[in-house]
């Protein structure tokens, strides 16, 4: 009897160090420049749905070179809005673009800008220069709210584009959201561009977040960068090519 159990418990450790190796290995690596390899990119069909949340907290007045994450963040957007294949459904969201003078306010600081909907380019172009960045970066809620709210009564797949540049820092975790987000339903996708990032534990939360997902994960330091990844995920660009380091 005990031999049995001393086998039966050597299975469910040996079955459980092997689901861990296979987890570990589907986060085991860093997208660097555009973003990962131009094979993986899905190409667009027709009727897509793409959500942008944009990082309007206070960390996007910060400069890159001569001109703010924010002013950068914005010019690019504005630039390939007009290269977006016809019949996408576009939409924009923002998030910390109000200061909160308690938790709770700062934690909730989101707003739908532009709902998803046909030849919305003009309307996201005015949108994104009507807020200031101030903020904090809730970007937990901000999911939620996309998927319960803006995303409520749209069938099909639905893209979230998420351009931040820092991590969650309302005590909550976009990577534990999008794996349960993925247990209820397999309808949303969620591609991170990680600003001018070089905090570890964020870029590994929102690494986790994009690749629960099927989604891509980049890091845009540079705003050639920044072009060539949401010209990737946007699937723009046909040469942009990026890399996939193995750690």
């Amino acid at each position: 009897m005990k031999k049995n159990f001393l086998i039966i418990l050597a299975f469910f450790i040996t079955f459980a160090n092997i689901n861990q190796n296979i987890f570990a290995d589907n986060f085991n690596y860093n997208v660097t420049g555009a973003g990962d390899a131009k094979e993986n990119i899905q190409p667009f069909k027709n009727d897509n749905k793409v959500l942008f949340i944009v990082d309007f907290s206070n960390s996007m007045n910060e400069k890159i070179g001569n001109q703010t994450k924010l002013q950068m963040a914005i010019s690019t957007i504005e630039n390939l809005l007009p290269q977006i294949p016809k019949g996408t459904q576009i939409g924009l969201r923002i998030y910390g673009h109000r200061a909160g003078f308690t938790y709770v306010d700062g934690c909730t600081a989101t707003k739908l800008m532009v709902p998803l909907g046909h030849n919305n380019t003009e309307n996201i172009k005015n949108a994104l220069y009507t807020s200031p960045a101030k903020g904090w970066t809730p970007i937990t809620y901000s999911l939620k709210q996309a998927v319960n709210k803006d995303f409520a009564g749209i069938s099909g797949t639905k893209r979230i584009i998420l351009l931040t540049d820092g991590g969650e820092n309302c005590d909550e975790s976009p990577c534990t959201y999008a794996i349960s987000l993925m247990r209820e339903r397999e309808d949303i996708q969620i591609d991170v561009i990680a600003l001018d990032i070089y905090d570890a534990e964020a870029n590994k939360q929102l690494r986790c977040t994009a690749i629960t997902t099927s989604g891509k994960f980049y890091t845009a330091n540079t705003q050639q960068e920044l072009k060539q990844s949401l010209s990737e995920s946007l699937n723009i660009d046909k040469d942009v090519k990026g890399t996939i380091k193995i750690k």
